[in-house]
């Protein structure tokens, strides 16, 4: 793969991910697999340009008027610590390479199969559920370096407490927290970045940017959803089944 090609599936994955208030950890997690980066440096990598396309995508969010901060706060409370402590857990090589190749097919799941819930459908979320919820999402979360709005999300729609939007803006929160608890977590056994962290930040950036700026408005995104799903299902296949 170029490296042409590499920053180009970047930029589309942060624009993809911003325009449904995703960080796009999961994303980048599959394309670093594809290009062969060490999973150590993969995880606190994902989780940084995480924290930048995240804050952009909420900010476009919350000024649309998405955000409920009491579903996220119960979240957001019980995720927290988890991810903290998930980011000091180290899996082994080829389990978290197995577990990462399985997430991996959530956010396929999520762009075509959750549909948006109308607000007269929509029902009060319940606090021991969104604890729960939040705990769980955080703790897997820090151990393979994603934000956790790829599992939160599809809970939310399920769950019927958000519309497409609302579940956005809140994904967007949790997941900025999250990368943040996660990264916390990670410093305390020591993070390698990639060389080129700065290239990849300023990358995901401008098309997180974009992405959250159109995903905020009415975007069709349909094309750009099956060429990441490719992207997707390409890293998912080689983590789950190539030799370790």
């Amino acid at each position: 793969m170029s490296i042409e090609l590499f920053y180009g599936i970047l930029f589309l994955v942060a624009f993809l991910y911003a325009s449904v208030g995703h960080g796009g950890a999961s994303g980048y997690l599959a394309l670093m697999a594809l290009y062969g980066i060490a999973p150590e440096e993969m995880k606190p990598t994902a989780l940084v340009l995480n924290l930048f396309v995240s804050v952009t995508s909420f900010t476009h969010y919350y000024r649309g008027d998405y955000f409920s901060k009491k579903i996220f706060i119960p979240i957001a409370a019980a995720s927290i610590p988890l991810a903290f402590i998930g980011g000091m857990i180290t899996v082994e090589e080829t389990i978290y390479k197995r577990i990462l190749g399985v997430l991996l097919l959530v956010p396929i799941l999520r762009f075509f199969f959750f549909k948006n819930v109308a607000d007269s459908k929509l029902h009060p979320h319940t606090v021991p559920v969104a604890v729960l919820s939040g705990g769980i999402v955080g703790l897997l979360s820090g151990m393979i370096g994603i934000g956790g709005g790829i599992l939160l999300s599809p809970i939310l729609l399920l769950l019927q407490w958000t519309n497409q939007k609302q579940t956005a803006a809140i994904s967007a929160a949790f997941i900025f927290v999250n990368s943040v608890a996660g990264l916390g977590g990670m410093l305390t056994r020591g993070i390698t970045f990639t060389s080129d962290m700065v290239f990849y930040v300023s990358v995901a950036f401008v098309g997180g940017f974009l992405g959250a700026y159109l995903g905020a408005k009415k975007f069709n995104s349909t094309v750009l959803k099956y060429v990441l799903a490719v992207v997707l299902l390409l890293a998912s296949y080689k983590l789950i089944f190539a030799k370790a």
